[in-house]
């Protein structure tokens, strides 16, 4: 199991792992564990992943920290593969870091021209429905990290589990482990350079310098929820989870969603960690940027798909905005915006 330790804040590499681009799932600071459904659960808890009883589109774009001018794209794809097949599911994140000034040993002051950073992963989820309450899935992702020159890739393995129960599965509990794989290193001709091997000639050969390796980010999360029917028409969620850290401090969080039969959905949550009410960054303050707040709301509209379900009735596909905003001090706090088509 993870376990934080104060010491290893901060040296684990590939931490966008960590970044919650998912605009649903955002909205309620990724506490939604055994409650996620879709593609959005890649990001979460693959199990969630089958849910999906059709196919499902999702594409959102993140503003992250407002302020550092650098954003996340991403695009989702789900398909069950008949209901006792599984679901398969793809996830694409994609980072814009904006330009950077190249510089050299020789010329620190730059006058180079600027160079772009790729920051991506691609995630490839199956989950499968066991029973109406037990629901499997798991994930495999590459990740890659590149400039021009030097360039580092990775793998991280996903699994989680979900289970559902009570009337109309008003209770829902779920545990996953996230980023578990090898070691990253980076490699490249940016890492190689000329050696003066003896000091009484002039003679130089080109060396490789070796980089150190670094872990990704394991994370051991556990959460549930349970819905209060307020009528035929209102549906109260609430939501609390459990998040161990192998490179960080554990957190934990509540959060609330009430729905309005599926057409509007409002979230608001708090995800607590050692530090979050400081008010500056540091060793006695916030290791973190977020102030633990985030809010977000669905919008979605039932559209006729000319299709009959399994008892002759109309059947409807679903088209819905998301977006969710998470409180930040400094810069001016995170937003996610999507679109998801469930057909």
């Amino acid at each position: 199991m993870p376990q934080a330790q104060p010491e290893r804040v901060g040296q684990a590499g590939a931490t966008e792992l960590l970044i919650n681009t998912m605009p649903r799932s955002s909205g309620l600071n990724g506490l939604d564990i055994g409650s996620t459904d879709g593609i959005e659960s890649a990001m979460v808890n693959p199990a969630g992943v089958a849910r999906t009883t059709g196919t499902e589109l999702l594409f959102s774009h993140s503003r992250w920290l407002v302020g550092s001018d650098i954003g996340v794209n991403v695009f989702g794809f789900s398909q069950s593969l008949g209901p006792d097949a599984g679901t398969l599911g793809l996830n694409v994140n994609a980072f814009s870091l904006g330009d950077f000034v190249r510089t050299t040993v020789q010329q620190p002051d730059g006058q180079l021209g600027t160079f772009r950073m790729t920051y991506f992963n691609i995630g490839l989820s199956y989950a499968k429905k066991f029973t109406d309450r037990i629901h499997v899935g798991t994930t495999v992702r590459v990740i890659n990290q590149s400039t021009p020159e030097v360039a580092a890739t990775g793998v991280a393995f996903d699994a989680g589990i979900q289970y559902r129960a009570g009337v109309k599965d008003r209770i829902k509990l779920g545990i996953a482990l996230r980023n578990v794989g090898p070691t990253m290193q980076f490699s490249g001709d940016g890492l190689a350079g000329r050696v003066l091997f003896q000091s009484n000639n002039d003679y130089t050969s080109t060396v490789n310098l070796p980089t150190s390796t670094f872990e990704i980010p394991t994370v051991l999360s556990m959460g549930g929820s349970y819905d209060f029917f307020l009528g035929d028409a209102l549906t109260l969620s609430t939501t609390a989870a459990f998040i161990s850290n192998s490179f960080y401090f554990n957190q934990g969080g509540i959060g609330l969603a009430l729905n309005y039969k599926d057409f509007v959905v409002l979230r608001g949550s708090f995800l607590y960690e050692p530090g979050i009410f400081g008010e500056v960054i540091g060793v006695d303050g916030r290791y973190n940027a977020y102030t633990g707040f985030a809010t977000g709301a669905t919008f979605q509209i039932p559209v006729r798909n000319g299709k009959l379900d399994a008892n002759g009735n109309e059947s409807f596909s679903a088209f819905s905005l998301d977006m969710s905003y998470r409180t930040t001090n400094p810069f001016g706090g995170t937003f996610v915006f999507g679109a998801r088509i469930d057909v």
